[in-house]
């Protein structure tokens, strides 16, 4: 399949460490990254015509994404 857009590395530049050091010890970051990381697949392949939903589906998963992202994003921010 190739580059997934998206990836957390991608949406959040120069927290690579970060990210890596809260998957290790915060159970939540790391299953909520985790997930965000299924969904985020998901989309990619829909996106590529891979696998098939009907636009409001795909809609979705992404509010889901974004909502997911702005988690990760103020879990970045209190660590």
């Amino acid at each position: 399949m190739g580059h997934t857009p998206h990836e957390l590395h991608e949406e959040f530049p120069g927290q690579a460490g970060k990210i890596t050091e809260l998957k290790t010890r915060d159970t939540h970051f790391a299953e909520t990254a985790e997930v965000y990381h299924e969904l985020n697949r998901t989309i990619h392949r829909i996106e590529s015509g891979l696998d098939a939903v009907a636009d409001a589906v795909l809609e979705d998963l992404k509010k889901k994404r974004l909502a997911l992202k702005d988690e990760i994003s103020g879990l970045l921010a209190k660590a």
